[in-house]
């Protein structure tokens, strides 16, 4: 299967998710407000279904951002408490890049394949219909890559 014209890799990566929060388009708007204002740049979103009135929103954004977003996560708690909070740095991203993969079936299960017998820690997946891009620890960085390469060559 070669569908894939290139992988890279981003290093020092905070996680940032958001549990159980309320679904509601407001408090998403508010919250990448206080994070845009506080001049922050958020690469990978992603938010579940809701479930009732909650879902869950997970992002992320560089590590040399982490002391600006605690500070912009702690302002959002005090407007409002019921938010989860998380955040986890030092995380890495894998993207997959391939113009290729558009339309074709089973190269998202490849990937997953790969990063599972890589043994990979996979804190988010982001896809489009030409990248899919994997949040992994950094442990698991190198190891992800191979798997993954070995599976498209």
């Amino acid at each position: 299967m070669n569908t894939i014209e290139r992988i890279t890799v981003v290093d020092d990566i905070t996680l940032i998710s958001l549990n159980d929060s309320p679904a509601n388009i407001r408090l998403i708007t508010e919250i990448f407000n206080r994070i845009a204002a506080d001049g922050i740049d958020v690469d990978m979103i992603s938010q579940t279904p809701p479930n009732g009135l909650h879902s869950s929103l997970s992002f992320t954004v560089p590590d040399e951002d982490f002391g600006k977003i605690l500070h912009a996560v702690a302002e959002l708690r005090q407007l409002n408490p019921e938010l989860k909070i998380t955040v986890s740095s030092g995380n890495c991203k894998i993207s997959v890049f391939g113009e290729s993969m558009r339309g074709k079936p089973g190269v998202a299960a490849a990937v997953f394949s790969a990063a599972d017998s890589a043994g990979s820690d996979i804190r988010m997946i982001t896809t489009s219909e030409t990248d899919i891009s994997l949040l992994v620890v950094k442990t698991d960085v190198d190891n992800t890559v191979a798997a993954i390469k070995k599976a498209f060559n």
